[in-house]
């Protein structure tokens, strides 16, 4: 059913440094930031030649990141995010072995655009998943 690898995602208590080290420390490619306010995040993307490096920062206090952030102050991982085909085919084939979809179930437009879900962390060996229709 999965993909490959879209994204991880890294959540970050300084957006601006942290593209800084990616850009000019290891030289990649990084996004502009873009605010995406439905999820309370600021994204910023870092191109690698075979996926990409999320970078997140919250919006506002609300944000589920910010909670993240008061548990981590330095950052860390916070999702992977495969690419599945059909979103809603592979939202039931999970609901069917038992995996919890987060939310109301029903897929979110996420950072590219493109419709998401993501997977509750206890069902996959404590990692968030997002799965991302391509």
């Amino acid at each position: 059913m999965i993909g490959r690898l879209n994204h991880v995602a890294i959540v970050v208590p300084d957006l601006a440094a942290a593209a800084q080290s990616y850009s000019q420390t290891l030289g990649a490619s990084v996004s502009e930031p873009v605010e995406m306010s439905e999820h309370g995040v600021t994204t910023v993307f870092v191109e690698l030649a075979n996926s990409k490096i999320e970078l997140l920062h919250p919006l506002n206090d609300d944000s589920p990141v910010a909670k993240y952030l008061e548990r981590n102050p330095d950052g860390g991982m916070h999702h992977i995010c495969y690419e599945v085909e059909e979103i809603i085919a592979a939202r039931e084939q999970l609901i069917d072995c038992g995996a919890r979809i987060l939310g109301d179930g029903e897929p979110r437009i996420g950072a590219h655009g493109k419709p998401v879900l993501f997977l509750h962390p206890k069902d996959f060996c404590g990692t968030l998943i997002e799965i991302e229709q391509v």
